[in-house]
């Protein structure tokens, strides 16, 4: 039995066990596309009635971790538009990737096709203030890295973490693409701009094994002319009371 038929296994059992109330499930992440491991964890979608709620939980079966992503059928449209928004879709491609493990009810088909239908129509676009901010943010961190000398190796990788991740925010959303996180930003962001992803990718690398940011910043300079330019003197942004409450 190979790797990912045992993962297939064991993921029928735990919706066995503990869910038989279960109105339809999917198998997804790396199990579901062919880059399981010994070591990989578990990631389960699982249809439920709407009494049950929804939710996430992290659990141990048979040795394994397992990741459980829990929503009602009543839940599941309004859950999938909130996860649409954040630009991911972790649980959108659960689903629209997914492979089935259960489906009495043909649920598990039906949401498989909203979330491939929501997943094909990608993420929201980003609105004119969400773009100066970001502009206004990769500018602050593009000048941090270029100042940072190479003997100040800690500020440096902070630095170019930083750097890498916003990037990758703005590249994605300039190709209407969806982003990601962990292991998922280099493949999202590959995948979006195949070129500049990839210079990126590889500036940050040498500044983590060289302390030489200079692909890094040119990577940067690159991408902040293809979005209207850095944005330094000139930027404004009003707080609200919620966003200095309880500080």
């Amino acid at each position: 039995m190979s790797d990912q038929e045992a993962a297939l296994a064991q993921a029928g059992r735990l919706v066995g066990e503990l869910f038989p109330q279960s109105l339809g499930a999917v198998l997804g992440g790396s199990a579901a596309q062919g880059r399981f491991t010994p070591t990989s964890d578990l990631d389960i979608g699982v249809l439920l009635p709407d009494s049950a709620g929804s939710g996430r939980e992290v659990i141990r079966h048979e040795g394994r971790l397992v990741e459980l992503f829990l929503n009602s059928v009543e839940n599941l449209p309004k859950f999938f538009q909130w996860d649409r928004a954040r630009r991911r879709a972790t649980v959108l491609f659960v689903y629209a990737q997914g492979v089935t493990l259960i489906d009495p009810y043909g649920r598990a088909g039906r949401t498989r096709q909203l979330a491939e239908e929501i997943v094909a129509l990608g993420p929201p676009p980003l609105t004119a203030e969400q773009w100066r901010h970001g502009r206004y943010v990769l500018t602050c961190y593009f000048d941090d890295l270029v100042d940072t000398p190479p003997s100040s190796r800690h500020e440096q990788l902070v630095i170019a973490d930083h750097v890498l991740r916003e990037a990758a925010e703005l590249v994605t959303a300039h190709h209407g693409a969806w982003t990601g996180i962990g292991k998922w930003l280099p493949r999202r962001l590959v995948a979006a701009d195949p070129n500049l992803g990839t210079a990126l990718l590889d500036g940050y690398q040498a500044v983590a094994e060289r302390a030489d940011p200079t692909g890094l910043a040119a990577a940067v300079a690159e991408l902040l002319d293809l979005i209207g330019g850095p944005l330094r003197e000139g930027y404004s942004h009003r707080w609200q009371a919620c966003e200095t409450s309880g500080t």
